[in-house]
């Protein structure tokens, strides 16, 4: 199916939804018919090095479709929803030229969200406050650093996820780098783009996706979960390594988990963050929701939606 010459204005394709939900294989296969490339939204597949635990797509999965923005930085690369805006921009407006739509595909819900209405204008960390509180984070521990928060912008120590130590990191070397509260520097005002986009999230019953989660886990057991943690162990502190899946692992090597208590933490975990990014997308009224369990036959649907915006 060609677009290019048919289509109102560049259009946008977005499939996301939690873990486990087929996101890359029905991404491809549209791709695939619309003759296009993907653009992965996913904050880890970014990175070399860990393509088991992040799932990134294998070439044989990738079905011959030019994929972007994976496997493409070194673990102690340090990469942003701002610097992913920016990117994906560029890519798409390269596809819109020559394809006149492109594919974007991912679960990282910070970058579907900025890339699809963009990102307050953040000040870029010079990498010398970006180490300088890195270390003495490391050395000083959790409770430092939301102290450090609280008395820089209390109002965003308020509302952050305390457990997310990689958002409170970042909120306190923004409030370092630009001298006043990060909270001052959000906007909440979405950017206008000059292309359509079709927002799609992967959704069905609970049980279902746990299930395929359970499996998803012993699978990357099979294929060397193990002995990827164990190669990047010694690198565990990088930000890049703050994932599900790997602090589990490393938590088994500590001798704080044994074997069997790590698979079962990362299934948990991994649960757990399906359903946050189920309950972030259900934010968005914009976003049309197909059953998982349709698979690949999803994308007749999604071929279908297009017409809409088809002369």
């Amino acid at each position: 199916m060609s677009t290019r010459s048919r289509v109102k204005k560049p259009l946008l394709i977005v499939i996301t939804g939690p873990t486990a939900s087929g996101k890359s294989a029905l991404a491809v296969e549209v791709a695939r018919r619309l003759d296009t490339e993907i653009i992965s939204s996913d904050s880890r597949q970014i990175y070399h090095g860990i393509p088991i635990v992040t799932a990134t797509p294998t070439t044989e999965e990738m079905g011959g479709v030019l994929h972007h923005l994976i496997d493409i930085l070194p673990l102690d690369a340090y990469y942003s929803a701002s610097e992913f805006e920016q990117d994906a921009l560029c890519i798409s407006n390269g596809l819109f030229e020559s394809r006149g739509v492109a594919v974007v595909c991912g679960g990282s819900m910070m970058y579907v969200d900025a890339l699809c209405n963009g990102i307050d204008d953040i000040p870029t960390v010079p990498e010398g406050i970006r180490k300088s509180l890195m270390d003495e984070w490391t050395e000083r521990g959790d409770e430092w650093l939301l102290t450090r928060l609280q008395c820089l912008d209390p109002m965003h120590y308020e509302r952050v996820d305390k457990k997310n130590m990689k958002r409170v990191f970042h909120a306190v070397e923004i409030c370092v780098t630009a001298n006043k509260p990060y909270s001052s520097l959000i906007t909440g005002m979405k950017k206008k783009r000059d292309f359509d986009i079709l927002k799609i999230c992967l959704d069905g019953e609970r049980e279902r996706l746990f299930e395929r989660i359970n499996s998803r886990v012993m699978h990357m057991m099979d294929a060397g979960l193990e002995e990827e943690a164990r190669t990047v162990y010694p690198m565990r502190r990088l930000n890049s390594l703050n994932t599900v899946g790997l602090k589990e692992m490393f938590a088994w090597f500590d001798g704080i988990l044994t074997r069997d208590e790590a698979i079962a933490r990362i299934q948990k975990n991994t649960r757990v963050y399906a359903k946050k990014q189920l309950t972030w997308y259900k934010r968005d009224s914009d976003m049309a929701r197909l059953d998982f369990n349709e698979g690949i036959k999803n994308a007749d649907k999604i071929l279908d939606m297009i017409r809409t915006v088809i002369r």
